[in-house]
C-alpha cells in the first residue's frame, strides 16, 4: 500500500465511471490524485455484478434458495447496474482512445439500433435508417415520405453551419429544429424517431429551442458518422460488461501515480473558510484499522458523499431482464438498443431497452439481458410505466427491479467551496450524457476545457463470429 501524502492535488471520492474518467484524466494532466470508495468494488452505482450479487441486491428469493443456480455458474454473469452502449465516435470513445485506456479493454459491435412506432399490438420495431440508401428500404416510413427522408438525410451530411449555401435559406442563429423539420414537410413520426433515435433527445423539448438546429443536426452526423465506423449500428459495448470500463481509468491514473484505496470510508471533509481543503477518513478491511487525515486543493465526487449539496431532480426505473431469447423482429440480435420514443406511448420521457448477450460475455450462452428504463413520471405502479417496454421482452425469465432511483444534481457549481460533484446517470441507453458532466466538472474544476486528441484507429472491436 503507498504511504499516504501529506497533501494531494485532487481527491475523488467514488469509483462510478465519472469520477473513474476524471481522476485518469487528471492524473494524465500531471496533477496528484488520491481516489478512494467506501465499497470493495470499482463502479459505484453504475458496477457490473455477478447474478448471485444480484438476486441478494434485489431480494428476488426466499430465505434458504440459491435460484441463481439454475442459470450456471454465477461469476459467469456480469450485469450492469446502469446500463449503457458507447457510441462509436461519441465523447466517450474519443476520451477512450486519446487516453489509451482502450489497451485495457475490448469492445464488440452492438448488432443493431431499433425504434418503435407505435404501442400495443399495433407497434412496428425497426432499424434506425442511418443514409440515405437505409430511409429508402425503412417500414418506418410511406414512399414519398422516404423520398423526403432522404433528402433530409443527405442534407444533413452537406450541411455546414459556417457556410449559409447549405442552411436552406434558414437563419440557423435563430431557427428552430421544427423549423428545419418543417422545411423537408417530415411527418411527426419521423420526426420522431430522427429526435429520438438518431439525435438522441430524450425528450421534445429540443425542437422549440431557438438556434438549436446547429446542434441537432451535429447530433444526427454524430449518429451517422458512429453507424459509418463499424457498419450495422452506432453503439459498441465492451466485452465483460461496463464494469471493465472505469477499471481501465483507474489503471491509467495509477500508471501516472494515481492512488487508489477501496473500503475506505470519508469520517469528515474538512474546511478553512467555506472551502474543502481535506479529508479524514478511515480504510477497513486491514488490521489494524488505518485512519488518515490528508490535505487537497480539491474535491471530486459522485452525489452520494454529499447528500447536503445535492437536490432530487426526479427517478429513473429500471428493470433488469433475463431472456432465452433475442428481442422480436431485430432479425435475431446478439445485443441491440431499442428506443420507444415518449409521444408513441403518450408519455413525456422515452423508454430504453439496452439488450446484450454471451456474445459480449456478460452471461452463458442462450442467454439474453435486456434493461429496460425510464424516468418515473407517477408516483403510482412503476411496473405499469415501464409497460410498453417489458411487452417488447416476450417471456422473462427472471426480472429484477428496484425502487425508482433518485436522480441527483449539486445545488452549486463547486467553485465557491472547492467540491465537484457529479450527476447521477440518467435513464438514457448511451453514455453522451455522462461525458458532457465529464467536461462540464473537467471546465469548472481545471478552470480550462478538456481537450482530447481526434478519434485514432485505437479500439479494438472483435470480429463477429
Amino acid at each position: 500500500m503507498d504511504e499516504i501524502a501529506k497533501e494531494y492535488d485532487v481527491i475523488v471520492l467514488g469509483t462510478g465511471l465519472t469520477e473513474c474518467i476524471l481522476s485518469g484524466v487528471l492524473s494524465v494532466k500531471g496533477k496528484k490524485v488520491l481516489h478512494i470508495d467506501r465499497n470493495d468494488h470499482y463502479g459505484g452505482e453504475a458496477a457490473s455484478v455477478n447474478l448471485e450479487t444480484l438476486f441478494k441486491k434485489y431480494g428476488n428469493y426466499a430465505k434458504g434458495t440459491e435460484p441463481w443456480k439454475k442459470y450456471g455458474r454465477s461469476n459467469d454473469w456480469n450485469i450492469d447496474l446502469v446500463p449503457k452502449l458507447l457510441m462509436s465516435s461519441g465523447e466517450l470513445t474519443n476520451i477512450l482512445v486519446s487516453t489509451d485506456v482502450t489497451r485495457y479493454l475490448e469492445f464488440k459491435q452492438v448488432a443493431g439500433s431499433y425504434v418503435q412506432q407505435g404501442a400495443g399490438s399495433r407497434a412496428t420495431v425497426a432499424k434506425v435508417p442511418s443514409d440515405a440508401v437505409e430511409a429508402l428500404r425503412s417500414p418506418l416510413m410511406g414512399i414519398f415520405e422516404k423520398r423526403r427522408m432522404k433528402s433530409f438525410i443527405e442534407w444533413v451530411g452537406l450541411f455546414n453551419p459556417k457556410d449559409s449555401s447549405t442552411h436552406k435559406g434558414l437563419d440557423m442563429s435563430a431557427c428552430t429544429m421544427k423549423e428545419v423539420y418543417d422545411k423537408f414537410g417530415l411527418e411527426a413520426t419521423t420526426k420522431d424517431f430522427i429526435g429520438h433515435a438518431m439525435a438522441l433527445y430524450p425528450t421534445d423539448s429540443y425542437l422549440d429551442t431557438k438556434g438549436g438546429a446547429p446542434e441537432a443536426i451535429e447530433h444526427i452526423r454524430l449518429y451517422g458518422n458512429s453507424v459509418a465506423r463499424y457498419g450495422k449500428s452506432p453503439y459498441i459495448y465492451p466485452l465483460y460488461g461496463l464494469g471493465e470500463l472505469p477499471q481501465g481509468f483507474a489503471r491509467l491514473s495509477a500508471i501516472y501515480g494515481g492512488t487508489y484505496m477501496l473500503n475506505t470510508n470519508v469520517d469528515e471533509i474538512l474546511y478553512e473558510g467555506g472551502k474543502a481543503v481535506g479529508i479524514k477518513a478511515t480504510m477497513t478491511g486491514v488490521e489494524p484499522e488505518m485512519k488518515f487525515e490528508t490535505r487537497t486543493k480539491m474535491i471530486l465526487g459522485d452525489p452520494s458523499y454529499f447528500s447536503d449539496k445535492v437536490k432530487v431532480v426526479g427517478h429513473v426505473l429500471r428493470a433488469i431482464c433475463i431472456l432465452k431469447h433475442p428481442l422480436a423482429n431485430t432479425n435475431d440480435s446478439d445485443s441491440c438498443q431499442l428506443i420507444i420514443p415518449q409521444s408513441q406511448v403518450g408519455r413525456k420521457n422515452d423508454i430504453y431497452i439496452a439488450c446484450v448477450s454471451s456474445a459480449h460475455n456478460v452471461c452463458p450462452k442462450g442467454y439474453w439481458i435486456a434493461i429496460v428504463s425510464t424516468i418515473a413520471e407517477t408516483s403510482a405502479n412503476h411496473h405499469v410505466e415501464l409497460g410498453p417496454g417489458l411487452e417488447r421482452l416476450g417471456k422473462i425469465e427472471e426480472q429484477f427491479m428496484g425502487p425508482p432511483v433518485p436522480l441527483y444534481e449539486p445545488l452549486t457549481d463547486g467553485t465557491k467551496d472547492n467540491i465537484f460533484i457529479s450527476k447521477s446517470y440518467d435513464a438514457s441507453s448511451h453514455f453522451e450524457t455522462a461525458t458532457d458532466d465529464v467536461r462540464d466538472i473537467y471546465r469548472r474544476c481545471a478552470g480550462e476545457e478538456l481537450v482530447v486528441e481526434g478519434l485514432r484507429e485505437g479500439i479494438q472491436v472483435a470480429d463477429e463470429a
